[in-house]
């Protein structure tokens, strides 16, 4: 095992127990880690020698974030994330996967206002186009009114 499937074994383990925020936290420090202990002249094999099983592990940081009170994600214990990581036999490995993304709180409130800006605006463009129709059918609703009350 290198380095990159390493990590990638670690983000996918730690991806169904804890939010995305802390798994990136915590890929990113075992991968400054690595690099670290690397340019202090261990080899690669040695440094992932040392930090055993990237589930293992990411079950341990799962754990520890469980008894910290900040547990999120599934409710699938460790041998089904380590079952859940055999590749697919479709012939189509990695193609129907779901990665998901996670913004910056910034950008997801940007996203919003712009949302309900284009939803308040279509709004009103509604309403401008619709006014005639609108102001037609309350004049002939207000002379039918007139009408009947003379009529009584």
């Amino acid at each position: 095992m290198n380095k990159e499937d390493f990590i990638t074994n670690l983000q996918h383990a730690l991806a169904g127990g804890l939010p995305g925020g802390q798994v990136a936290e915590n890929v990113r420090y075992y991968r400054e880690y690595i690099d670290s202990e690397i340019h202090r002249g261990s080899t690669e094999e040695e440094v992932l020698a040392a930090l055993g099983d990237p589930r293992l592990l990411a079950k341990s940081i799962i754990d520890a974030n469980k008894r910290a009170g900040v547990a999120y994600g599934s409710n699938r214990g460790y041998d089904e994330e380590v079952a859940d990581d055999t590749p697919p036999d479709d012939g189509y490995e990695g193609k129907n996967s779901v990665r998901r993304v996670m913004l910056p709180g910034w950008l997801v409130m940007i996203l919003i206002a712009v949302i309900v800006i284009f939803v308040i605006f279509l709004l009103g463009s509604l309403l401008i186009s619709l006014a005639p129709f609108i102001m037609a059918a309350v004049v002939v609703m207000v002379i039918i009114r007139a009408i009947q009350g003379n009529r009584r």
